[in-house]
């Protein structure tokens, strides 16, 4: 983009859109928001029309269920793979599509609300940026950001604007990691000094090199649009569209794809923000007889990370919270029987470690649980006081919960990860993430990197601040500056 996109007012010509298109039969009977009540007014009874940048894959699945809210109207649709998106252009047909969402901005920004942005995570940042300095109100998946940078910006941006967000962590909505934080505002399990995070990811190939062959790029791939804002490079077979998770240019690793969904739960009970320190260890990779592998453009096999979070007004001191990923878990709980399983979903769980006891959640905070599996039976427990709202339906009902903030307003309502939430939640996970890549910039398990909240920079290992800012590429880039420096 050559210049910052300005704020734009819905017109007139939004209601000739709508009778002229598949929205009229939800939205004939409408009044015009201008009419009623000036610039982002919605009116109660209207429908939140949306546009999606990324409609295949998870892409799918969000469009789906913003649908299912039944006061959502998927009005466009984008995409630059036109193979992936096929079951969404089937399921909506309707709905104007584009393949480059610069041009469906340009053309379409007066005729929709909100944004939905499901692209990989690379591209989170400047489409979603770019739509809400146009006003519109936008949910984006997790990670919010590629890179730590993006994460502040967008978080400032959604007050800047004044628009309702929501990041695609749909565990925030669940009722356990709720009832997590009540148990411990209850002082169920003490002071948590500790936290441990770990997943079975990743699911898809890391630790390798990037292919030498360049292939053909098929017929229903725009290859240039795909790469976005990501340095070029020709297209390789096994990457699109899902194993670009792995490299770095496009991807944020095992701890960015579930980072989000396991990490929430101690953000929300232990009110943390900011890391202050973090290292990792990392797999290693052999290529041949005793010979080590250097792939700096792959996510590493598997890490152990230890972030550290400073002392918050719910804990009595530091925080050190344990990622672990590529199959690594940490000890059993003593609390746990011999044959007693870990709840919920196996290879993704969160403990929390306290002076007076123990809990711990799986996938999403689902199966929360206080050990040993006896105390859920005490008084204490069942009487807890209800602190956080329930999201009807759980982490289904946050898409709906979105639909419904959008059409309330900005301020109305609270939702469950708004930016102001997921933005430093999204930051903590990307400046553990510039440990893993320090490993291949020589910090090795030498350093302990220490962080500067406010100048946004590793101030021990210059090396990795690289990492903090992409450059973008010409024509996709994100032209702003932060407001905090």
């Amino acid at each position: 983009m050559t210049e910052e996109p300005k704020e734009q007012t819905p017109t007139p010509s939004r209601r000739d859109f709508i009778k002229q298109s598949a929205v009229a039969a939800a939205a004939f009977m409408i009044v015009p928001r201008h009419v009623l009540g000036g610039k982002g007014f919605i009116a109660p009874s209207d429908k939140l029309i949306v546009a999606s940048v990324g409609c295949g894959g998870k892409g799918q699945s969000d469009i789906a269920m913003f649908n299912r809210s039944g006061k959502a109207t998927i009005a466009f649709l984008c995409d630059v793979d036109e193979k992936q998106a096929a079951t969404t252009f089937k399921n909506f047909p309707d709905a104007k599509r584009y393949k480059d969402w610069r041009e469906m901005f340009d053309k379409e920004s007066k005729h929709f609300d909100a944004v939905s942005v499901s692209t990989p995570d690379h591209t989170h940042a400047v489409v979603g940026y770019n739509a809400m300095a146009r006003g519109k109100h936008v949910y984006i998946q997790k990670p919010l950001t590629h890179d730590l940078w993006e994460a502040r910006l967008l978080t400032e941006a959604a007050k800047k604007f004044k628009v309702v967000t929501q990041m695609g962590n749909q565990g925030a909505s669940n009722d356990g990691t709720r009832l997590m934080s009540e148990w411990y505002d209850a002082g169920l399990i003490g002071d948590v000094h500790t936290v441990y995070c770990w997943t079975n990811r990743p699911v898809w190939p890391q630790g390798i090199q990037w292919p030498k062959t360049k292939a053909e790029v098929p017929s229903t791939l725009d290859w240039n649009l795909w790469l976005g804002n990501a340095p070029y490079k020709d297209f390789v077979d096994n990457l699109v569209p899902f194993n670009w998770r792995g490299w770095w240019d496009y991807g944020t690793g095992a701890l960015g794809d579930m980072g989000c969904h396991l990490v929430e739960a101690p953000f929300r009970a232990l009110d943390l923000k900011y890391v202050k320190d973090v290292q990792a260890s990392v797999g290693t990779v052999y290529v041949g007889e005793f010979t080590q592998g250097h792939f700096p453009e792959s996510c590493p096999p598997s890490s152990h990370i230890t972030m550290t979070f400073p002392k918050t007004n719910k804990t009595k001191g530091d925080v050190t919270l344990h990622w672990m990923d590529g199959g690594i878990a940490p000890e059993r709980p003593e609390e746990l029987g011999p044959n007693e399983k870990w709840g919920g979903e196996e290879g993704n769980g969160t403990l929390f470690i306290g002076t007076k006891g123990k809990m711990y959640a799986s996938t999403y905070s689902d199966a929360a649980h206080l050990l040993p599996s006896s105390r859920m039976e005490e008084d204490a427990v069942k009487n807890a006081k209800q602190k956080w709202a329930r999201v009807p339906g759980g982490a289904n009902g946050h898409y709906a919960q979105w639909v419904e903030g959008c059409i309330a307003g900005y301020g109305k309502t609270e939702l469950s990860s708004s930016f102001d939430v997921a933005g430093p939640l999204t930051e903590a996970l990307l400046m553990a993430n510039l440990a893993v890549r320090g490993h291949d910039l020589g910090a090795q398990g030498h350093y302990k990197l220490l962080w500067d909240n406010e100048a946004m920079k590793v101030t021990n290992f210059d090396a990795v601040n690289q990492y903090v800012k992409r450059n973008y590429r010409e024509g996709f880039e994100l032209k702003a500056e932060l407001n905090a420096k």
